[in-house]
């Protein structure tokens, strides 16, 4: 569970229509931090629903950097404060083997940054839904249906809201690649149902 008292920062949840301005806006942002972290050779993704076109997200850039090893990355850290970048070590008691950031601008969340292994468990998850997403119009637009209702419900209770997406995440996750599914993509409703994972992802 992630702490509630690291989300009072004018955090009402909204989800708004999707903004072409979010690409331009990753991509500003992924070549500062390629600089920041230049030694490592950073892999940098746009992740999250701002990354699916088309997709009602919140509007904070979440942002998935790849490196040969955590060790290696916590020895230049520091360097994303720079570029005004807060490290919040309390999420690593939900998901211990990322690194998680989050900058600030006037009280407002624009971007996450989540550091992880490259090509480990954490990087495939979060590919493989972004990927499945952007695959999949129909799957998105149950995720943004989904997203708007728990926003409403829960618009000052980040973590009811991250709890309410867990099982659609998870569903997702489990499924096995889209080619295997080609016969049966018109009725996948059958896959969508509440799980309880502990490994929990933001979107």
């Amino acid at each position: 569970m992630i702490p509630s008292e690291l989300m009072r920062i004018n955090d009402e949840i909204v989800v708004v229509p999707h903004s072409a301005a979010w690409t331009a806006r990753f991509r500003i942002e992924s070549q500062l931090l390629h600089v920041a972290l230049a030694v490592l050779k950073p892999a940098i993704e746009h992740i999250g629903s701002t990354s699916v076109p088309g997709l009602a997200a919140k509007p904070i850039i979440d942002m998935l950097i790849g490196v040969e090893s955590l060790t290696a990355f916590e020895c230049q850290s520091k360097r994303l404060a720079i570029f005004g970048y807060q490290y919040i070590p309390e999420y690593e008691r939900a998901l211990p083997d990322r690194r998680f950031f989050k900058r600030v601008v006037n009280g407002v969340r624009t971007h996450h940054v989540h550091v992880v292994e490259k090509n480990g468990v954490y990087w495939k998850r979060y590919l493989k839904f972004r990927n499945s997403l952007r695959d999949d119009a129909w799957m998105a637009s149950r995720y943004a249906e989904l997203k708007r209702q728990l926003a409403a419900r829960h618009s000052f209770d980040r973590d009811a809201y991250t709890n309410g997406k867990t099982g659609f995440i998870e569903a997702v996750l489990a499924m096995p690649p889209r080619a295997a599914t080609s016969s049966t993509a018109a009725q996948p409703t059958r896959w969508i149902t509440p799980l309880q994972q502990p490994e929990r992802m933001t979107a």
